[in-house]
């Protein structure tokens, strides 16, 4: 099972993608973590965010296929403690199909995206920087497959 993260930022800090690339490093090989990075337009003036997030929202559109589960990173997405995230990627794996990640940009997931996505997952309640939502995204995939894999979890 291949997996995907499509993110919007292209110039994230250093801290950023080191922690992205550290958790990505420790994932199976049976299920690589491949970043795909998405521009983020700018958008200030009227009309121009709304603009900017549709610009965006196609990018992403663009990079996923028809045969991928496509899960949103949205506040308002459906919320898994580490175990349950654990035995949601076990039911991911035996559904067979390549995953996609959305991470949106400040302004979230455009509506065309999150009408493609198959599910809404949201890691916290609180709102999170783009660029931290990819760490935290790849550590929990990290954790979730080594609780799979029989390693022990200290909140057990």
């Amino acid at each position: 099972m291949r997996v995907r993260l499509v993110a919007a930022g292209t110039r994230l800090p250093e801290w950023i993608n080191a922690g992205y690339t550290e958790y990505a490093r420790r994932m199976p090989p049976e299920s690589p973590l491949e970043l795909v990075e998405i521009a983020v337009p700018r958008g200030t003036a009227q009309g121009a965010r709304e603009r900017a997030t549709r610009q965006e929202g196609e990018r992403m559109l663009a990079q996923l296929t028809a045969r991928q589960w496509v899960v949103g990173l949205d506040v308002t997405g459906r919320t898994l403690d580490t175990a349950g995230l654990s035995r949601w990627w076990a039911g991911r794996q035996r559904d067979g199909r390549d995953l996609a990640f959305l991470i949106g940009g400040p302004d979230g997931l455009a509506a065309d995206v999150l009408a493609r996505t198959d599910e809404r997952l949201s890691l916290s309640a609180l709102t999170l920087p783009h660029g931290l939502v990819r760490v935290l995204l790849a550590e929990q995939l990290y954790r979730a497959v080594s609780l799979l894999k029989g390693h022990p979890y200290h909140r057990e």
